[in-house]
């Protein structure tokens, strides 16, 4: 914007110094409008929602900084919202000491005691001084590093709940990541906003940073701090659409001081059934008159979107009806249906609200707990490369070890739910490397079984294959057509195929998965790339010769799969072994 202002005043400046005397003092006159016109729609403009863009601590656009200095007041009070978090913060003087914020005014807010122990999960309201500091809003805090297992994104994301992110963590302090030290004292800057002169027009005096957790929606959070316009908090967080993610901030706008928060805890259960109406006497009448017009316009809202929501189940039950009539071919297996459950997947293929609800939270490991889950990380207990078997809790697990970005594997995995999809548990960041956690698959993978290197005088028998062929193709079919946006896996091959206990197929490894983000309606679902990768004998020509990244290609891979199922051989033949590999052929146009 900036820009553009400058090449508009250079181009008056040239108009200016060549007209004559009579006219200049018009150019004079555009000047200040424009400048004043560029001026307000800055202070207008609403802040950015994070987006889970905090999850990439690489990733440093504006919107991971803080909130922008938009507003025409360069300080204010604000409010922060703090979850207790035995046994470290739950109490107003341990939070206050976290926060850098007033013991009393905590305890005040919220109509506690000062002293008293705060339940687990209970949301506080912390009121702060909001200020500008350079380009961004925030209100700073310090922290002294306690644990060897502390970086920037755990500072961020566990201890400070995402009240700050990684990357103003790195901005606001001399330290590399890979230096941190235990003792070392870390400048916090915690998000915060002021009013803009939009929200102030409105009414709005007082801005309120919101951590969002599972379960949470847009309008719950309206209702737990009384915002009748719902509309404010989309404009306020630049949102178009009701999809938020937990550990994420998001600003409520507010035209009253906030009052103690009466819900706590996660996941929010169903409001309960609204009183009836006292209709008083004299000049109430217009106000119940206003709710009951306020109601009637949320029923037919509603009527509204579950109308096209039936018709879409509706439409992709009798395609999954006709998929399902056709048998799958094999010796002595018969013929075996898909098993996966209809309502589960349409909830999660019509809203992004199903997505949330049926996601389990990811869970935060410390590094110490993993290692000592995983003997150490000893080669006893490793499974192949640099996956490890552990047991956490008493449950095994299967530990992964992945240097570099793995955030996109992440934000794929936590919003899938199903059978046939291996689960991602938690993970922990120790030392620039992070580690999944993912569910243990106790038959390993199915290349394992298919080319020699399963369970000794063990064979998958027809009916196994067959089924494990099914399974695949439900999570398949749920990735590519259940989810929102669509998934495409891109190196499906048997080695990503692991089978549990029961010889079901999971699809696991999604380190080169990719979201068709820009699909639009009736356009076709598909997105180009420069860098093809992928395992040879897998890769789909059109993807190999154009970097074309559809559904399809997918299938394709599903395709040698089942070669390998039928035959048992590998799809390209390993050089140290003797035999012929299945040998797939396209021919173009064909």
């Amino acid at each position: 914007m900036l820009s553009c202002m400058h090449m508009l005043m250079y181009t008056l400046e040239n108009m200016h110094n060549n007209s004559p005397s009579h006219v200049k003092c018009w150019w004079w006159w555009w000047r200040v409008v424009l400048i004043h016109w560029f001026l307000v729609s800055g202070l207008q403009a609403q802040q950015a929602y994070l987006n889970n863009d905090q999850l990439d601590c690489d990733n440093n656009s504006n919107n991971t900084k803080g909130f922008v200095c938009n507003g025409p007041r360069k300080s204010c009070l604000s409010y922060l919202t703090f979850r207790s978090a035995p046994p470290s913060y739950d109490s107003p003087p341990s939070i206050a000491y976290l926060l850098n914020s007033n013991p009393s005014d905590i305890a005040t807010i919220n109509q506690i005691s000062d002293v008293n122990k705060i339940p687990k999960d209970t949301v506080l309201i912390v009121p702060v001084n909001c200020s500008c500091s350079g380009h961004f809003y925030q209100y700073n805090a310090s922290y002294t590093l306690k644990y060897d297992f502390e970086n920037y994104f755990t500072l961020a994301n566990n201890t400070y709940q995402g009240l700050t992110t990684c990357q103003a963590l790195k901005a606001h302090n001399p330290y590399y990541y890979r230096n941190l030290s235990v003792g070392m004292d870390l400048l916090v800057p915690l998000m915060c906003a002021c009013p803009t002169a939009n929200q102030t027009a409105a009414g709005f005096n007082y801005l309120l940073t919101y951590l969002v957790t599972w379960g949470d929606y847009i309008s719950s959070i309206a209702d737990t701090f009384g915002v009748d316009d719902i509309q404010s908090i989309f404009d306020a967080n630049s949102l178009s659409s009701d999809l938020i993610f937990p550990f994420t901030p998001i600003l409520v706008p507010l035209k009253n001081p906030p009052t103690r928060i009466q819900t706590t805890l996660s996941p929010p259960t169903a409001p309960p059934p609204p009183k009836s109406p006292v209709i008083p006497n004299g000049g109430g009448a217009d106000s119940s008159k206003k709710w009951v017009y306020v109601g009637v316009g949320i029923g037919a809202a509603l009527l509204v979107l579950l109308m096209p929501s039936g018709i879409i189940f509706c439409l992709l039950r009798r395609r999954l009806q006709s998929r399902q009539d056709k048998p799958v071919p094999g010796a002595g297996g018969g013929t075996k249906k898909p098993s996966y459950s209809m309502e589960n997947n349409i909830s999660l293929s019509v809203s992004s609200g199903g997505i949330r609800h049926a996601v389990e939270s990811l869970t935060v490991y410390k590094y110490e707990e993993l290692q000592k889950a995983a003997g150490f990380f000893g080669e006893a207990n490793r499974i192949k490369g640099c996956v490890y078997r552990g047991l956490i809790k008493g449950d095994d697990a299967a530990i992964k070890m992945m240097k570099g970005d793995v955030s996109e594997e992440i934000n794929i995995l936590k919003l899938i739910n199903h059978s046939n999809v291996i689960r991602l548990s938690g993970f922990c960041v120790h030392k620039g490397n992070t580690y999944l956690v993912y569910e243990y698959a106790e038959n390993g993978s199915l290349s394992d079984w298919l080319h020699g290197d399963g369970r000794i005088g063990s064979t998958l028998g027809w009916k196994q294959r067959v089924q494990i062929a099914c399974d695949v193709a439900n999570a398949l079919n749920y990735l590519h057509n259940f989810t929102n946006p669509p998934c495409i896996h891109k190196n499906l091959k048997s080695s990503n195929i692991l089978l549990d206990g029961n010889m079901r197929g999971k699809v696991a490894n999604f380190g080169l998965a990719r979201r068709l983000e820009n699909e639009e309606e009736g356009g076709g679902r598909l997105q180009l790339t420069r860098h093809v990768v992928g395992t040879q004998g897998y890769i789909a020509p059109e993807y190999m010769e154009n970097g074309l990244i559809t559904p399809e290609l997918d299938a394709f891979a599903f395709g040698v799969v089942i070669l390998e199922l039928l035959t048992g051989k590998e799809a390209v033949p390993s050089q140290n072994k003797g035999g012929r590999g299945v040998v797939c052929v396209s021919k173009r146009g064909a």
